[in-house]
């Protein structure tokens, strides 16, 4: 953990109101990551992984509590101001992959550029470095249909570090995949993080990726139960 961590949350809550009740999908949860750290958070089903993940990037706004990254307050910034950061600092991969069917590989990996209006020649040269870095410089041209779901997950992943973002938060990142495939995402999540600097928050209810994390936590009804 460096001294200044790259993203906090200080005593972060949110409640949801439903017909049934209110829900408290997270309960005064505080927690911190580094640069070239990754992180896990597992838990259950239900227990307020996904909740959490959009609060640290800024998805959704806490109840309570602040999320900080680096020294700006999340919960202080307009949502057009929030929405340029998520897009410049954050990145996120998906457990569904989230790409887009009629596009290629390189073509969804692009996608976050195009929005940033970043310069062709640039675009080009960083689809074809993080497509490399995960092993996809062959598949650029293909669809999405024409690639297995580890493929597809390293083209989301990929997508994800286009922006070279300062956090990479993932949720259940290897939850479509069989036990070797997801091994081998969750492997090259680590090496990505510890080689480029990046921090990272994987959330997961799979024991076998605890394994890869620096740090584990651990969530139960939307409390932080223990840390280890």
């Amino acid at each position: 953990m460096t001294s200044s961590p790259v993203l906090r949350a200080a005593s972060v809550s949110r409640v949801f109101h439903t017909q049934a009740g209110d829900v408290h999908a997270c309960t005064d949860i505080s927690l911190e990551v580094g640069a070239g750290e990754l992180l896990v958070v597992r838990g259950p089903s239900g227990s307020g992984k996904t909740t959490l993940l959009n609060l640290l990037g800024g998805l959704d706004r806490p109840d309570s509590g602040e999320v900080w990254l680096g020294d700006t307050n999340l919960g202080s910034m307009p949502e057009r101001a929030l929405g340029e950061m998520r897009q410049k600092r954050l990145g996120f991969v998906f457990q569904s992959f989230g790409l887009i069917p009629v596009l290629s590989a390189a073509e969804n990996v692009e996608v976050p550029l195009r929005i940033q209006q970043t310069d062709a020649a640039t675009r080009d040269a960083r689809v074809a470095e993080v497509l490399d870095v995960v092993g996809l410089g062959e598949h650029g041209a293909q669809r999405p249909y024409e690639l297995s779901g580890g493929q597809q997950q390293r083209v989301g992943l990929a997508r994800a570090l286009v922006s070279r973002p300062d956090i990479l938060l993932a949720d259940e990142p290897t939850g479509q995949l069989d036990s070797a495939t997801a091994a081998a995402v969750m492997d090259l999540i680590a090496d990505l993080v510890h080689a480029q600097g990046v921090a990272a928050i994987v959330a997961t209810h799979d024991p076998l990726l605890m394994a890869r994390a620096d740090r584990v936590l651990e969530l139960h009804d939307g409390r932080l139960v223990t840390a280890g």
